[in-house]
């Protein structure tokens, strides 16, 4: 049963769900009657709780989906089907340090706070004072980010941390932060970006070529619903395509000798020969990143 000061689910008899917070004394006022504060304490999750006028409503516990879908925002947020996949692949959890650079509104990085829990720790990097406060209090608010130190600082000047294991840019030009972040990260730490455009990732990808990027991926992520009905299951008219690039990158110490001993076709011969010669005309030009 939530207590008072959590947040909890309310669904009503016609599907709308809606995320409050218990609060002593502060019954709940609708077309369908009052919710009094103490029966909605005294009720278990699961359960069915009636307002005065008899009009049953439902009870359930928020899960990270839901406060991640909840929190107040100036831009729109990170899609959870991005999220959930960016923390597996930076391997969010205790005992880890993650670093992420552009807050915004704080979508990711309240997911980041539910993931490491106690022992693990998040340092968020925010240029915007709007921002930077804004994710402070979706934080407060979701009950979260004990564990994440803000910082209100251009990038790049580089980051406080010197090992962190993964690292996260939402940037809009990230391939001129990429040296401050392989500085962040411990050998072997992990990378990931997000971007909306196709030629933001492209630049990217060249960027990382001069550094010590390895294990480059580039990947979307598609979510497609369907209608729950057993007798006629079918995909929903609707579906969550195409949100934003996701790139992933491990920082690794590369060597003539191991790039050598790679198995390679004809188009991966002609893809490293293009590579080299990439490589070569930068080192003699004035080009920057």
């Amino acid at each position: 049963m939530p207590t008072y000061g959590e947040l909890f689910i309310l669904v009503a008899p016609s599907g709308k769900r809606s995320l409050r917070r218990l609060t002593q004394g502060e019954d709940i006022h609708g077309n369908d009657g009052v919710l009094p504060a103490t029966c909605l304490a005294a009720a278990d999750y699961g359960t069915e709780v009636k307002t005065l006028q008899g009009v049953p409503y439902r009870i359930q516990r928020p899960t990270l989906y839901d406060l991640v879908r909840g929190v107040k925002r100036r831009t729109q947020i990170m899609y959870p089907k991005d999220i959930g996949y960016i923390c597996m692949r930076l391997g969010v959890g205790r005992d880890r340090n993650i670093i992420e650079a552009g807050s915004g509104s704080g979508g990711l990085t309240l997911a980041l706070s539910w993931f490491c829990g106690g022992s693990g720790h998040i340092y968020s990097y925010e240029v915007s004072r709007d921002f930077f406060d804004l994710c402070r209090r979706n934080l407060n608010w979701a009950g979260l980010g004990e564990n994440v130190t803000q910082y209100l600082r251009d990038i790049k000047d580089g980051f406080e941390q010197k090992d962190a294991d993964a690292l996260f840019l939402d940037l809009r030009e990230p391939w001129n932060y990429l040296e401050q972040a392989q500085k962040a990260v411990k050998p072997g730490g992990v990378f990931a970006f997000l971007l909306p455009t196709a030629d933001q990732v492209s630049r990217l990808l060249k960027g990382m070529e001069r550094l010590a990027f390895d294990e480059i991926e580039v990947e979307e992520i598609l979510v497609r619903p369907w209608k729950a009905v057993a007798d006629r299951l079918r995909p929903a008219d609707r579906m969550t395509a195409h949100t934003g690039f996701l790139i992933f990158a491990r920082k690794q110490e590369k060597s003539g000798e191991f790039e050598n001993l790679k198995p390679l076709g004809t188009r991966e011969r002609k893809q490293r020969a293009a590579l080299e010669q990439r490589l070569h005309d930068f080192a003699g030009s004035d080009e920057q990143i």
